[in-house]
């Protein structure tokens, strides 16, 4: 890196330019997963597209590795890189709702409890995750899964257009009418196309919501795997429930009898009729009791951040996944045999499912390609002392090998770590080849490489 050149970039800069010598260096430089430590030549907290121009023109210019944070949340830590260029956006914060069209414009570093803030004054949800401290871009690009998928499909299927910096430092739109291709491959083909500073998405007329978990014996767990995987295929788009095994956190709103034992729990959201709520929960509520039932009316930020406090920025997690579409027995035998010997007491499994709104999508249709699949299972070994990242990366890995004979053969690429090409390959499937295609025609030099890469041919 010459120096001379940059000294002159905070002349450019209508943000700030960190280094190794400034005093934010070392916040800076952190992203969500504490497991992650790089150390990057420069930080450049963007305040405008013309930031993020003068920023990709630099990197591409001197040669050196570019990676773009948004909130930082990503499992492997693609918001972070050694050695080369970050571009922040978490200055890059506004948001404008339009609420006679039903849409909103976000840039690219606001996060999803502040975007569901702002959209709630007027009554609108855009779907998103289930943790607000995540960054819209990074889980939009990605495809978007959360809380509303059933009713409301995939984030990128409520994506309208997005306003992108190329790895050329062109600034264009990209839409169902303009750079279609591209438009295509941001829609679930994560972060290998430029950096996008804003989305604008269809909003939808969601202000409060019928939550919250449901906790259940873990000498239940196969009885209630089993009729959830029958529930959720047939299941009504207005109520999705994700599957999870869990350490009961020994605090409030848990009773203390709880306190600290391995359970399994559906976390549900239904969005429909509020009259109607006693009559969809009751059949659920009858199938089994639950132990703990934290199931009530709530606004759906409220909502978004209910684990948030649980699973602060800075956390040491290790991550593997797989789109699955059957729960058989045989791997309902494995998740409990895993589920019983969680390592820690944020350790835990999902199931998220997919199906509803977001299966009526053609595959064909985005980049993502598993609308077939019923669940995104993601395992995660979360802890907050680094002297358990063996213990956390080695239970998660040995859930995994067993379970993914059982899988679709991908995986959510927001739920990935470092698992390299033939991972990005089974996760793109069919897909894959024409996102190289569209890879080459705008990134023919790989700039866009720090992430769940798709290579230029």
């Amino acid at each position: 890196m010459e120096v001379t050149k940059t000294a002159q970039l905070p002349l450019q800069l209508h943000g700030q330019l960190i280094t190794p010598q400034s005093p934010e260096y070392a916040t800076a430089r952190q992203v969500f997963n504490g497991m992650i430590n790089k150390h990057p030549a420069l930080i450049a907290w963007c305040a405008t597209v013309d930031d993020v121009v003068t920023m990709v023109n630099y990197a591409r210019e001197q040669h050196l590795p570019l990676a773009v944070r948004g909130g930082g949340h990503n499992a492997a830590g693609s918001g972070v890189c050694d050695d080369g260029v970050v571009i922040d956006l978490s200055g890059m914060k506004r948001i404008d709702v339009d609420a006679q069209k039903q849409t909103v414009r976000v840039e690219g570093g606001c996060l999803l409890r502040e975007l569901d803030a702002k959209t709630h004054e007027y009554g609108l949800t855009v779907p998103t995750g289930i943790n607000g401290t995540t960054g819209v871009g990074g889980l939009t690009l990605g495809g978007g899964l959360g809380y509303l998928t059933r009713q409301c499909g995939l984030t990128i299927d409520n994506l309208l257009e997005a306003t992108v910096v190329l790895a050329d430092g062109r600034v264009v739109n990209a839409s169902a009418t303009e750079h279609e291709d591209l438009f295509w491959a941001i829609r679930g083909g994560g972060g290998n196309f430029g950096v996008v500073t804003s989305f604008l998405f269809r909003a939808h007329p969601i202000g409060t919501v019928v939550a919250g978990p449901m906790l259940y014996e873990l000498a239940d767990a196969k009885a209630i795997m089993q009729w959830y995987r029958t529930y959720i295929s047939d299941a009504p788009d207005t109520i999705n429930g994700w599957f999870a095994f869990l350490t009961v956190p020994p605090g409030p709103p848990f009773p203390e009898h709880l306190h600290l034992k391995k359970m399994c729990a559906i976390v549900w959201c239904y969005s429909g009729p509020a009259e109607d709520a006693d009559t969809v929960f009751g059949p659920i509520r009858a199938m089994k009791t639950p132990a703990l039932d934290l199931v009530g009316p709530m606004p759906v930020p409220v909502m978004q951040g209910l684990f948030d406090a649980l699973y602060p920025p800075g956390l040491h997690a290790y991550w593997k996944a797989d789109f699955v579409r059957e729960l058989s027995d045989e791997a309902i035998d494995i998740h409990l045999r895993h589920a019983a010997q969680l390592p820690t007491m944020l350790s835990t499994m999902h199931l998220y499912p997919i199906n509803g709104a977001a299966a009526r999508v053609d595959n064909q249709a985005t980049a993502w390609n598993y609308r077939d699949a019923t669940w995104s299972m993601v395992i995660v070994g979360f802890d907050a002392d680094p002297a358990n990242d063996t213990l956390i990366t080695n239970w998660t890995r040995h859930y995994w090998q067993e379970l993914h004979p059982h899988g679709a053969g991908g995986a959510y690429v927001n739920f990935m770590m470092d698992e390299g090409e033939d991972r990005v390959r089974a996760t793109y499937g069919t897909n894959y080849d024409r996102l190289a295609t569209i890879k080459t025609k705008y990134d023919p030099a790989n700039l866009f490489r720090v992430n769940q890469n798709i290579r230029p041919r």
